[in-house]
C-alpha cells in the first residue's frame, strides 16, 4: 500500500474519533514539499458540514495524529491545512517494503475486467502515415497499463478494409487495367494467385482512385456501385479485395513492428461483413431503426441534448454499409467471441460524433450497454504552424519515412555525442533506434492524450530535459552502476539519512498511485510524469551520496539497494510506456 493511501486510513481514523465522515481524512502529497510531506484540507470540508471553525477540527485531528510515532511533525497551518511529515525511519520501512516486494510492481484493480482496446486503425491498401501514430502509441500504452492492473486485454487493429475506398480502388482498376479476369463477369476462376497489384502499384493507384471519386460524379457513382458489389460477394471484386489485403497487411504489421506495438487481434472490417444482414433486419423488426429518405437510420438524439445529435446512417441510399453499420457489427461479433466487460476505442478526438452515435445505437439496440464502451479520443500531432502536421511539400507523412527519419537523426545524435563509441556497430544501430522510438513515443505520451502537440525532431531526441532518450540514459546510468557493483553485492536494509533518499523514496513510493491514475483515467502521460520524476529525483541522490565508493559497508548495501529499485521501477514505467531501453549506451 501507498503512504498516501495508508495515511489517509489513518487521518481518516483521526476524524472518524472526532465524529466526523472518514472521507475528511484524504491526504495528498504536499503541494509545498519545503514546508511539509504530505496535506490534508479536509477540515475546510469538514467545518462547512459542521458549521464549525476548521481550524479547531485541525488541531483536534492534529493532537491525535501526534500520538502515533510515525510521525516527525503534524502541523496546521492557515484555517485548518494538515501539514505532515513523516520520520526517516518510517521512509525507510516503507522503502524496504517497496523493495522487497519490486518496486516496478503495479496496483491491482479492485474489479477485474475483460477488455477490448480497439486501436491503429490501419486503413488496407494505404500506407501508414503520422495520422496512424498516435492511436498506436496510446493505445499500445493503455493496452499495457490495463494489463498491469490486473484487467484481461485484448489489443484489437481493426483494420478498415471494406469501406468506400475497396469500391474507389476496384472501380479505378477496372478503368486502368479491364483486361484482368476479376472485370470479366463470364469468368469461372479460379483468379491467379498472384496479387493483381504490388504494394508500389496499390500504393499509387489509391490517390488516384480518390482524386478521380472526388472530381468526377460518374466516377465517384462508379465506386459506390463496386463497393455495393463487392459487400454483396462478387466474385472477381472479392479476389481483388484479398489481393489487397495480402500485399498490405505485411507491410503495416512490419512498421508497427518497428515502434513495438503489437495487436492480439488483426481483424478487420470484413470480418464482421457476415453479420450486417442480420443485424440490419433485427433492428428493424425491433423498430430500433426506421427509413428514412431511401436510407436506413438509427435515431440517437435525447431530449436532454445541448447539442445536435444526427441519426446514425445503418445503411445508404444505395443499400451500402457504412462505417457506423460495420462498427455495431464489430460489437456484436466482439460479445458473441470475446464478451468484453469494456470496449475501449482510441480514436481522433475530431470523431466524437460518431462514437457518441454508435454507443448510443448500440445501447439501443442491446447489444452494450453505453457505459461500456468509451472514446479514448486525443489531439493532433502538429507541425511549427500549430496544424496537423505536414511535409514540407504539404503532403501527409508516410509512417515509413517518419521512422526511417527519426532513426537517422538519433543514430547522427548518438554518434556526435560519443554515446556507445566502444561498441561495435550493429549495438550502435540498435541503441538508434530504441533511441528514436524513445524519443517518438515519449514526446507523444507525454503530453495529455486530449491536448495536441507541436512535432520537433530536435528537442524530442534531446539527452536533456523532460525526453525519452534522457529516461533512457537515467536507466543505462543505473544498469552500469549495478554490473560494476557485480551481481553479488551485498543487499542490506534500507537507511533514510538525509533529504536525497527522503525525496527518493517518496518518489519511489508515488508510482502506484501513477499508475492507478493513469488506468483509471486511460491517461499515460501521467506515468510520463512520473518517470522523469523519478530520474531527476536518482540524479540529484547520485550527485549527493557516494556509491561504490562509499567506505562504509552498510550504506553502500542501503544505496544499491535503493539504485536497483529505481531501476526496476523505471524499466516498468517504460514498459508500460512502450518503450525499449538498452543495457548500456
Amino acid at each position: 500500500m501507498s503512504l498516501v493511501r495508508s495515511l489517509t486510513d489513518l487521518v481518516a481514523a483521526a476524524f472518524e474519533a472526532e465524529g466526523l465522515d472518514r472521507a475528511y481524512g484524504r491526504v495528498a502529497p504536499s503541494d509545498r514539499p519545503d514546508l511539509c510531506q504530505f496535506q490534508c484540507n479536509g477540515a475546510l470540508s469538514a467545518a462547512k458540514a459542521a458549521k464549525t471553525n476548521p481550524r479547531a477540527i485541525g488541531e483536534k485531528v492534529a493532537e491525535r495524529l501526534k500520538t502515533d510515532d510515525r510521525f516527525a511533525d503534524v502541523a496546521v497551518a492557515g484555517p485548518g491545512f494538515l501539514n505532515l511529515t513523516l520520520t526517516d525511519e518510517t521512509l525507510a520501512e516503507a522503502g524496504e517494503a517497496l523493495a522487497q516486494a519490486g518496486a516496478g510492481a503495479a496496483p491491482q484493480a479492485e474489479v477485474r475486467e475483460k477488455i477490448v482496446v480497439d486501436y491503429g486503425g490501419a486503413n488496407v491498401a494505404k500506407p501508414l502515415h503520422v495520422g496512424h501514430l498516435r492511436s498506436a502509441i496510446i493505445g499500445e500504452s493503455v493496452k499495457r497499463i490495463m494489463r498491469a492492473v490486473g484487467h484481461e486485454v485484448v489489443g484489437d487493429v481493426h483494420l478498415g478494409d471494406w469501406g468506400l475506398q475497396m469500391g474507389q480502388l476496384i472501380s479505378t482498376l477496372a478503368v486502368e487495367r479491364p483486361e484482368l479476369p476479376h472485370f470479366d463477369p463470364a469468368f469461372e476462376g479460379p483468379y491467379p494467385d498472384e496479387p493483381a497489384v504490388s504494394l508500389a502499384e496499390l500504393e499509387a493507384l489509391y490517390p488516384r482512385a480518390s482524386h478521380a471519386s472526388k472530381t468526377d460524379e460518374a466516377r465517384r457513382d462508379a465506386a459506390r456501385k463496386a463497393t455495393a458489389e463487392l459487400q454483396a460477394g462478387r466474385a472477381g471484386y472479392r479476389a481483388l479485395w484479398r489481393d489487397f489485403v495480402a500485399v498490405s497487411v505485411p507491410v503495416v504489421r512490419g512498421e508497427y513492428g518497428e515502434l513495438g506495438v503489437v495487436f492480439d487481434l488483426w481483424n478487420g472490417e470484413s470480418d464482421v461483413q457476415h453479420l450486417i444482414p442480420d443485424l440490419v433486419a433485427d433492428l428493424a423488426a425491433r423498430k430500433v431503426s426506421e427509413a428514412s429518405d431511401g436510407a436506413v437510420v438509427v435515431r440517437v438524439a435525447r431530449e436532454d441534448d445541448k447539442k445536435e445529435i444526427p441519426p446514425l446512417i445503418l445503411v445508404t441510399r444505395d443499400g451500402s454499409s457504412v462505417y457506423a453499420t460495420t462498427d455495431l457489427a464489430t460489437i456484436l461479433d466482439r460479445k458473441q467471441e470475446i464478451g468484453p466487460d469494456r470496449a475501449l476505442y482510441v480514436v481522433d478526438q475530431r470523431q466524437a460524433q460518431h462514437f457518441e452515435q454508435v454507443f448510443r445505437a448500440a445501447d439501443l439496440a442491446g447489444l452494450a450497454a453505453e457505459d461500456r464502451l468509451e472514446h479514448i479520443g486525443f489531439g493532433t500531432m502538429n507541425g511549427a504552424d500549430g496544424k496537423p502536421f505536414k511535409t514540407r511539400e504539404g503532403g501527409v507523412l508516410r509512417l515509413r519515412d517518419l521512422i526511417d527519419l527519426v532513426h537517422e537523426r538519433a543514430r547522427e545524435r548518438i554518434e556526435a555525442g560519443g554515446v556507445g563509441a566502444e561498441l561495435d556497430e550493429g549495438e550502435r544501430d540498435d541503441i538508434a533506434k530504441k533511441v528514436g522510438v524513445a524519443a517518438l513515443k515519449f514526446a507523444d505520451l507525454s503530453n495529455p492524450r486530449t491536448t495536441d502537440y507541436i512535432f520537433d525532431l530536435d528537442r524530442f531526441l534531446s539527452f536533456e530535459g523532460k525526453t525519452g532518450p534522457y529516461l533512457l540514459y537515467a536507466l543505462v546510468r543505473i544498469k552500469s552502476l549495478l554490473r560494476r557493483a557485480g551481481e553479488d553485492h551485498p543487499v542490506g536494509a534500507l537507511i533514510v539519512e538525509g533529504e536525497p533518499e527522503r525525496a527518493l523514496v517518496l518518489t519511489v513510493d508515488a508510482y502506484t498511485e501513477a499508475v492507478r491514475a493513469a488506468a483509471d483515467r486511460r491517461m499515460p502521460h501521467i506515468l510520463c510524469d512520473h518517470a522523469f520524476a523519478l530520474a531527476q529525483s536518482f540524479a540529484k541522490f547520485y550527485a549527493a551520496r557516494r556509491v561504490l565508493d562509499e567506505p562504509d559497508a552498510a550504506l553502500r548495501a542501503s544505496r544499491l539497494r535503493l539504485a536497483a529499485a529505481v531501476g526496476d521501477q523505471l524499466a516498468a514505467v517504460l514498459n508500460l510506456l512502450g518503450i525499449d531501453a538498452p543495457d548500456r549506451m
